[in-house]
């Protein structure tokens, strides 16, 4: 029998609560003056366009893994979480429900203008910029490589994260050092190469590959970074099945790339409203989702 999917969320509706923003898959809710409430949603977006059908479980996957990865992590680098604020005091019954193993409470931080993007393999916008120049945000690679070769070292390339509607684009380390300082920007790279460092290769002991990912950074009061939004799940990396690598093409993938691979294929301009998804495609990604978080959690 094929498995039931969960019910699935594509808005949250927190009345108790003032709304902040609804991105393209985290609904914000702002809980008194020093905390957030973020839930996140099965919306899927591809092409920077959100889907108007979502991916049954995808924000409880989500949740879960950026959970994992935090408090793996908190020997680091402190969190954005905020685990004693109780949200049975804030919420109605029908609200919980809502946030159930999909929501976290964290703590306001002011958010870099940065991601701070690491990358052990040449594919996607690294793969274009190296081919136009043999670099990638600045960094000089060596010549010859195929798509989706592994790097000789990760690279830290960050990218500037733009205005809603509009495309992140890839950063030299000086704009970054521009935007937030020499000192933060320093600590920005330092830390998203160790992250990525040890994320790899705890994921590799479990089949799977961590081609990129992107972190977020914010800071407290006192100027101190912490980790926060989502963290090495299958929407802000590229994990690829380490049996299926092969250099010179592009692996398949634990994420979105079903559903874009699928789209690529509809006479679609990638302008909003999206197309609806077909049921097969919506439960192969949704498998794929929790396919990673089995393999990098063991639950």
């Amino acid at each position: 029998m094929a498995e039931t999917l969960p019910a699935a969320l594509f808005e949250s509706h927190i009345a108790s609560l003032p709304l902040v923003h609804r991105g393209k898959v985290r609904d914000l809710y702002a809980l008194g003056t020093d905390h957030l409430l973020i839930v996140t949603t099965d919306r899927l977006s591809a092409f920077d366009v959100v889907l108007p059908r979502p991916i049954p479980g995808k924000g409880a996957v989500l949740t879960a893994l950026t959970d994992f990865w935090m408090r793996r992590f908190a020997g680091r680098v402190p969190n954005h979480l905020a685990p004693d604020v109780e949200l049975a005091r804030h919420l109605r019954p029908q609200e919980l429900a809502q946030c159930r193993g999909r929501a976290v409470v964290a703590r306001k931080l002011r958010a870099l203008p940065v991601e701070a993007v690491a990358r052990g393999y040449l594919i996607g916008s690294g793969w274009k910029d190296y081919q136009a120049g043999g670099a990638v945000c600045g960094v000089p690679l060596p010549a010859g490589l195929r798509l989706a070769d592994r790097l000789p070292e990760p690279i830290f390339t960050p990218a500037f994260k733009a205005p809603k509607g509009e495309h992140d684009a890839n950063i030299s380390f000086a704009e970054v050092e521009r935007l937030v300082g020499a000192t933060v920007a320093a600590q920005v790279r330092e830390l998203t190469l160790a992250l990525y460092r040890e994320a790899a290769a705890y994921a590799a002991a479990r089949g799977i590959l961590v081609a990129d990912t992107k972190f977020e950074f914010g800071l407290d009061d006192s100027g101190r970074l912490h980790l926060i939004d989502e963290v090495l799940t299958p929407d802000s990396s590229r994990f690829w099945p380490a049996a299926q690598y092969a250099p010179g093409t592009s692996p398949p993938s634990f994420d979105k790339q079903y559903v874009r691979d699928y789209l690529e294929t509809l006479d679609w301009d990638k302008r909003a409203p999206g197309p609806d998804l077909p049921d097969e495609v919506v439960a192969r990604t949704a498998e794929k989702y929790r396919e990673a978080q089995r393999l990098l959690t063991g639950t």
